[in-house]
């Protein structure tokens, strides 16, 4: 499954906390969730960072992509 487009809604979404609802055995992203919640980066660079996250990890994260619709 391809990725969604950086202007998905997804990527807000997942920026505004939803992206810890993503069930993944993947440390990477795991790290990256935790970073991000302590973050106080603008929330459209955090999307942009989950966005460029996810398209150079797109194959082996093929079940979280799966997950991004329904967050």
């Amino acid at each position: 499954m391809a990725i969604p487009s950086p202007t998905h809604p997804c990527w807000s979404r997942a920026a505004s906390g939803g992206l810890a609802r993503i069930q993944t055995s993947n440390l990477a992203l795991q790290l990256m969730v935790k970073r991000l919640e302590r973050s106080t980066d603008p929330m459209p660079q955090k999307a942009s960072e989950i966005q460029s996250f996810f398209a150079k990890w797109e194959r082996i994260l093929s079940a979280e992509i799966d997950q991004l619709n329904r967050i």
